[in-house]
């Protein structure tokens, strides 16, 4: 499994970005999808994650802001990322992994190379 990760920037806070990561390696359709991020100095922290079958969640600290989307034809799943502020600042990684339907939970097992992103104030 391989997963390129693109699409990160300088941004000024009240802005938007779109990252793309485009999947290889298996049946892309069969995998659960999400994107982490790690700011400096603190944990990896889970951003969203969509199910194969388009089921979707989100970090509290990015709902209504954040979406998380995939196309099964282009093997890429998508982060759109709007009203950005500057605790959006990270580097952002996507993934592979589970997506427990009964429990909304991720659990990643391949990552792809970051992108950063930063959001001047």
């Amino acid at each position: 499994v391989q997963l390129q990760a693109s699409g990160g920037g300088l941004v000024q806070a009240g802005g938007s970005l779109r990252l793309s990561c485009v999947f290889s390696g298996s049946t892309f359709r069969d995998e659960a999808l999400g994107w982490y991020r790690q700011a400096s100095g603190k944990e990896r922290e889970l951003v969203a994650a969509i199910s194969s079958g388009g089921r979707t969640k989100y970090a509290d600290s990015v709902k209504g802001r954040f979406t998380i989307s995939r196309d099964n034809g282009a093997n890429t799943v998508y982060l759109q990322m709007n009203s950005l502020n500057s605790e959006d600042t990270a580097v952002y990684y996507c993934s592979t992994g589970q997506y427990f339907v009964w429990s909304g939970t991720y659990k990643p097992t391949h990552w792809g190379r970051g992108t950063q992103v930063t959001v001047s104030s």
